[in-house]
């Protein structure tokens, strides 16, 4: 009776490791699904990313894209997808800036209470003070 347990099991080790090696081996590569930078992504009208005619991806889109938010024009929401930055830090960023008609220099984002060196070489690195349609990818 033991020998038909362990030859059950092996039976569905073997198995196991048979699905493995089909999984891996079908799995996805890591190339690129489009051949453009992310910084060429557009989205089309259907929301599919492209890398011909088509809006430049905002918000959350533009940061699954791996692009930059522009920290002047992004909402309360988007900024506090980011790592680092929750609600009241987004919260805060937004009052900042609509108090001072925009942020001019990353000096004035620093001065946002919640901000630290930490979190501010995070925003440098996912944002930028303006318009970013060809702002390279995030990270």
């Amino acid at each position: 009776m033991a020998a038909g347990r362990t030859a059950a099991l092996a039976v569905v080790a073997l198995g196991v490791i048979g699905l493995g090696a089909v999984a891996r081996w079908r799995w996805p590569d890591s190339e690129p699904a489009l051949d453009c930078p992310p910084e060429a992504v557009r989205l089309r009208s259907d929301g599919v990313a492209t890398c011909g005619e088509g809006e430049v991806p905002t918000g959350a889109a533009a940061l699954a894209l791996g692009r930059r938010l522009d920290l002047n024009a992004a909402t309360e929401e988007e900024l506090a997808l980011l790592p680092g930055v929750g609600k009241s830090l987004a919260r805060g960023l937004v009052e900042a800036r609509e108090a001072a008609g925009g942020f001019a220099s990353w000096d004035a984002v620093d001065e946002v209470p919640g901000v630290g060196a930490a979190r501010l070489k995070t925003l440098q690195a996912a944002t930028v003070l303006g318009p970013a349609p060809d702002a390279g990818p995030v990270w």
